[in-house]
């Protein structure tokens, strides 16, 4: 009986260890009806975004009777849909992109020093809790925060730093920044 209750305790101990503290942003709280023979029945979905402020951001979407319930559920689903985006200098993105989910369409800009985080709803609280500091962003087509999740998280999940396209070059990294200075010094 003790030792099943130690097993507990230590597995509650290694899950307090792996799991960093994270942040969470409700997005957006939709209420739903169905009529019934004695009235309407309410039911509630959450959107919420999840982050650890780091480089990793995820979404999740919950359904329940209850709003505190509903929220509980969406946090759940993001941690396990988690996704590793790198940073450039841990504060902006590498390059511009540009994401797509059915009619949603944004496209992400990198951005300089002091500029902040210049883009609108459900995108915004995607950078935060990324740890984005400094991009501009803009939402063309859908505004359906759900939509604008997806596409922003479609375009972060192409983003490559220069590590990465050297490693799938077979080159250096000191090759790649090069030439894209050189190019710049051209133009």
């Amino acid at each position: 009986m003790a030792e099943r209750e130690n097993r507990r305790e230590r597995r509650d101990d290694r899950s307090r260890e792996e799991t960093p503290e994270f942040a969470d942003r409700l997005v957006a709280i939709n209420r739903v009806s169905k009529t019934v023979k004695g009235g309407k029945r309410f039911g509630f979905a959450a959107l919420v975004v999840v982050g650890d402020q780091r480089g990793r951001v995820g979404f999740g979407k919950g359904k329940a009777k209850e709003v505190p319930e509903a929220i509980r559920k969406a946090t759940e689903q993001a941690k396990r849909q988690m996704i590793r985006v790198a940073l450039r200098d841990g504060r902006t993105l590498h390059h511009d992109q540009e994401g797509r989910h059915g009619a949603g369409k944004v496209v992400m800009r990198a951005a300089v020093p002091g500029t902040g985080i210049i883009a609108g709803g459900p995108m915004r609280a995607v950078f935060e809790m990324l740890g984005i500091q400094d991009v501009v962003a803009k939402s063309l087509g859908s505004q359906n925060p759900y939509n604008m999740i997806r596409a922003t998280m479609d375009g972060l999940k192409r983003e490559s730093s220069p590590r990465q396209v050297a490693q799938r070059r077979g080159k250096k990294v000191a090759e790649i920044l090069k030439k894209t200075e050189a190019e710049v010094a051209e133009a």
